[in-house]
């Protein structure tokens, strides 16, 4: 017997039952950035080695452990993207779209990071984007996030999650905050475990955000950032939280978020919930001011977040919202095969007159019961009948799968009005 080929580890297939639930995330989505008139983007899942080493840093785990690295025939070294920011940047140099331009982007699609697979985290995993360039003032900050707030609320989900604010100040005032954070931890340096150990000297910053219950009370004691920001940084952050507050969107402040990539700097903020255990972050984001310029463009102020699609499917799942409805309404039902041709014709006419009318259409034979089943397990509320006997009235029949009511007989010529006024 030849082995069967499973699907790579952490690289999931999404069957039929579930992408409802992915559907409706998207329609949302989509929906929410017209509103905002921002625009989408398109970006290769395969680029340059080079462009995350610059843009996410050489020492972070993604680069150092994580990434999807290989050579091609001419010798290249691509990378699978991890993430979408470093390729939207580049995306917009390539093309001048940044140099004294406003842009507010959209994208979407797969990401790839080898890790340990566990729930809501993936080895390949899907995040909804949003990147803006040319802004550097607070009014964009508040937008983004007064932007995943609403998606909170269109998805029915705004009461599992909370919003947490922090500023990193810019990278001047960031470099004099870290020297402190490494006298910090350096005077306990017994105290730290191994993965601080090793950002130590390499990114102290990520040692405040560690998920070791053992690291808490030594981290709590650390230096805060607050107190190391420069004026131009403190007042954009208070301005963001004035904005905020007027547009009814809460917060706290969580002096150790700080970002797991190395192009952050001023804003950065997280959506966290309850409801998913020990992954409880479902959207990041923050100003990368410096980034454009660090990939060889002009300095071009920037903003963005994404969004983990996996992670909020699941708080849909959580949160028991309903998803959107993918059945059928309506089953064509085929009696005898001369009427296939004339219920092809019949389907496609119905189909024509209502674009937002579901039908499903019997093939590959069958008796009548045994497509009645297939009606009754497609979840379609009415069965629509095509036989001989119809065919030479001119007629159909139409049976209420959900009901107990009697079948009725009406011309073809009356279905498509008849299916509008009965389904509504």
């Amino acid at each position: 017997m030849v082995n069967v080929i499973q699907a790579v580890r952490g690289m999931n297939d999404i069957l039929p039952e579930h992408t409802s639930a992915w559907l409706q995330i998207e329609h949302i989505f989509q929906s929410l950035m017209q509103q905002y008139a921002y625009q989408q983007i398109r970006l290769p899942v395969v680029e340059k080695t080079e462009l995350f080493k610059r843009s996410i840093g050489e020492v972070t785990d993604i680069v150092e452990k994580e990434m999807y690295t290989f050579d091609d025939r001419n010798g290249d070294s691509l990378s699978l993207r991890p993430e979408g920011t470093a390729g939207c940047v580049r995306a917009g140099i390539q093309n001048g779209l940044l140099h004294n331009q406003q842009h507010r982007l959209w994208y979407q699609g797969p990401m790839f990071r080898h890790e340990r697979p566990q729930k809501g985290r993936y080895r390949q995993f899907h995040q909804l984007g949003v990147e803006t360039f040319g802004l550097a003032g607070p009014d964009i900050d508040a937008e983004l996030i007064a932007i995943s707030a609403q998606l909170w609320k269109r998805l029915g989900i705004e009461q599992h999650v909370a919003l947490e604010i922090n500023s990193l100040g810019t990278l001047a005032c960031r470099a004099i905050y870290r020297d402190k954070l490494v006298e910090y931890f350096s005077a306990h340096q017994t105290q730290l475990d191994d993965d601080s150990q090793r950002r130590l000297h390499s990114n102290p910053l990520r040692i405040l955000d560690s998920k070791n219950p053992d690291m808490q009370m030594l981290n709590d004691n650390a230096p805060k950032l607050m107190e190391y920001l420069d004026t131009e940084s403190r007042e954009q952050f208070e301005q963001l939280r004035h904005l905020l507050e007027m547009l009814g969107i809460d917060y706290q402040i969580n002096p150790r978020l700080v970002r797991g990539l190395d192009y952050y700097s001023k804003t950065v903020f997280e959506w966290v919930t309850n409801s998913l255990g020990a992954q409880g972050t479902v959207c990041a984001g923050g100003r990368f001011d410096s980034l454009v310029e660090q990939l060889g463009g002009r300095a071009t102020p920037a903003m963005g977040f994404a969004i983990g699609m996996e992670r909020l499917v699941l708080m849909l799942e959580a949160a028991g919202v309903a998803q959107m409805d993918h059945r059928p309404h309506i089953y064509l039902v085929i009696a005898g095969e001369q009427c296939t041709p004339p219920a092809i014709k019949l389907s496609e006419d119905i189909r024509r007159s209502n674009s937002s009318l579901r039908l499903l259409m019997n093939c590959g034979g069958g008796s009548i019961k045994s497509q009645m089943k297939r009606a009754d397990k497609s979840g379609a509320r009415f069965a629509v009948i095509l036989g001989d006997d119809e065919l030479q009235s001119n007629k159909v029949t139409i049976k209420n799968l959900r009901t107990n009511t009697e079948q009725q007989h009406i011309a073809q010529a009356e279905l498509s009005a008849w299916l509008i006024n009965n389904l509504n």
